[in-house]
């Protein structure tokens, strides 16, 4: 099970020093502890309206994310608080609070377009924080909405993606919450009671008209029915007069009962219906990931570029992969050093065991791979797979010669010590030095655990000492030429077949070699095909889900229209019947 990150308190995540921001180094290394999926949610408004005091209600805190009892703007940058999911164990709940939009201390708003994205880009939840009714000024301060395409882009193409034309990011958006702070009407339309959400439905209706003044004042209702697939309205006010100065300390008994109610409704959404921070591709976001969100975008920023999510989706995938080819060769290290004691009796063991290993390492990278484009990095996994097979044998072929050179000179050390002796310097010392061979010989094949180059290195052994071998054979005056002949024959005819040993054990290695390769490479074709196939059913998957979001979208544009048309004609039939009543 994943590890929980506990934080006592807020930590500033994005430093807004002089226009600059900057990731801080502190949160960071909190976000990479962090293994555990994340829910991201982000609060977004105008400076003073009470989005610090929700956080730490969330955060289930009366304090923690600064408040500030006066009209200058206490938070600055963005800010981030870690705690235990409250419904969803195993997961943690970040939250991130912004610094206050329309600050007039800032002088302009570049500082506060690029919070705004940021919040977007980051969080599974928006909400968005604002003071009384939805009407015509609340949306003219949505403008951050209608500059989004100015700020952030969908693909690393030039391209430029115009929010009319492109339905790209609802599936890089997160759900949208709106919360109205002092809202006081009765919800009602038309003399009939309706319910928050149809509230805000109703409010991101189009205005009438084909102009470019209706076009431009419809703009920020068309972004947020585009972009976002979830939409949410909630509020009231928290208490009467000067206690809005006294929040952190008041109890709920000391509050407007509706707004204590409305708050635990708030919290209650959240935590319930926000989603686990994802990527395009499906791709979960624990904390390490979302670290990797931050600096990417950030940096994007601080270069004067714009954040793009395709980019940040490459960059994730490069860190996520060179991961999980570092976990996937650990994991081969570790399998290998545990089962394999060198040397091996057989190349076919180790060959065996490499396979098995190289299937594991395998599994392990594709469950913790991500978007690994043209198998890249599985290529470069098995070739550093392969060269560690190519170690492996070096290393089993080293331990082996160096286990018969000991088993070699303790068994022919006593031999070599007679021959120094002079044992075998006489009549028929040959046929005696010979015959001590072979049961020295036999004695060497019967020791286990000389592994693979037992033979090759008996042959150097022998080689080595034909010196020793010709001079007892020269002084060996009583042996007749024949049994001189007989004898010499016979030693060649052994060297002879030692070689031929030797080269039929070298063609069998060779052979396993290359069917191991072959088999290796049948199993990489069977991958590629396998992930290939996954990625089209995930592209299709998302290509629908935009497709039926879209399809949603116009259903409720031609439904308006529809509901237009009819007002219009009962217009038409009205004034018809009252110029016929003139006449």
């Amino acid at each position: 099970m994943a590890s929980e990150v506990y934080m006592s308190g807020p930590v500033c995540l994005i430093e807004n020093v002089k226009g600059q921001l900057r990731a801080k180094q502190e949160a960071l290394s909190f976000l990479s502890a962090i293994q555990q999926p994340v829910v991201v949610v982000a609060i977004v408004g105008l400076y003073r309206t009470g989005k610090s005091y929700l956080m730490n209600r969330l955060a289930g805190k009366r304090s923690g994310f600064s408040l500030g009892s006066t009209v200058q703007s206490q938070t600055k940058g963005v800010w981030m608080w870690c705690v235990p999911h409250p419904q969803k164990p195993d997961h943690t709940l970040v939250l991130l609070d912004t610094e206050g939009l329309g600050d007039v201390e800032k002088g302009d708003n570049q500082n506060d377009c690029w919070i705004f994205a940021l919040a977007i880009l980051l969080s599974s939840t928006f909400v968005y924080n604002s003071m009384g009714v939805i009407n015509q000024q609340a949306l003219d301060q949505l403008h951050y909405m209608t500059e989004l395409t100015d700020r952030i882009r969908t693909r690393c193409s030039p391209k430029d993606h115009d929010l009319e034309d492109s339905d790209e990011y609802v599936s890089f958006f997160p759900d949208f919450v709106w919360n109205l702070r002092d809202f006081s009407l009765e919800l009602k339309i038309n003399g009939q009671p309706i319910s928050a959400d149809e509230y805000l439905e109703n409010s991101l209706k189009f205005l009438q008209g084909t102009g470019q003044k209706e076009k431009d004042l419809n703009l920020p209702q068309a972004c947020i029915r585009k972009c976002f697939p979830t939409k949410k309205f909630v509020f009231e006010r928290p208490a009467p007069g000067k206690k809005l100065s006294q929040l952190e300390s008041l109890q709920d008994q000391d509050l407007d009962s509706d707004f204590v109610e409305q708050v635990a409704e708030f919290c209650s959404y959240v935590f319930r219906s926000s989603k686990v921070k994802t990527i395009s591709g499906g791709l979960r976001v624990n904390g390490r990931r979302l670290k990797c969100l931050v600096t990417t975008y950030v940096e994007a920023i601080s270069s004067g570029s714009m954040p793009c999510m395709e980019s940040a989706v490459l960059a994730l995938a490069q860190t996520e992969n060179s991961a999980a080819v570092k976990k996937a060769i650990a994991h081969y290290d570790q399998q290998m050093g545990q089962s394999v004691k060198l040397p091996t009796e057989m190349l076919q063991e180790l060959l065996d065991l490499h396979k098995t290993c190289e299937k594991e390492a395998i599994k392990i990278f594709t469950e913790n791979s991500f978007k690994d484009v043209n198998q890249v990095f599985l290529t470069e996994l098995k070739r550093k797979l392969e060269r560690k097979q190519g170690e492996i044998c070096k290393k089993n072929e080293e331990a082996s010669s160096d286990r018969c050179s000991a088993l070699l000179q303790d068994i022919f050390g006593p031999l070599e010590e007679d021959v120094k002796q002079g044992v075998y310097c006489k009549s028929r010392g040959y046929c005696l030095f010979n015959q001590k061979i072979q049961q020295l010989k036999k004695k060497y094949y019967e020791e286990s655990g000389k592994g693979v180059q037992a033979e090759e290195a008996l042959k150097n052994y022998l080689q080595s000492r034909e010196d020793i071998i010709d001079a007892i054979l020269q002084t060996d005056q009583s042996m007749t030429e024949k049994e001189k002949e007989i004898e010499v024959e016979h030693v060649k005819a052994e060297a002879t077949e030692r070689a031929w040993k030797l080269l039929e054990e070298t063609q069998r290695k060779n052979e396993q070699l290359m069917e191991q390769k072959e088999q290796r490479h049948q199993e990489h074709m069977r991958q590629l095909t396998q992930n290939k196939e996954e990625e089209r059913a995930q592209l299709k998957e998302e290509y629908q889900r935009a497709l039926e979001h879209k399809i949603r979208e116009e259903k409720k544009i031609q439904q308006e229209c529809e509901r237009l048309e009819e007002e219009n004609k009962h217009l038409r039939e009205k004034e018809a019947r009252r110029k016929c009543t003139i006449s």
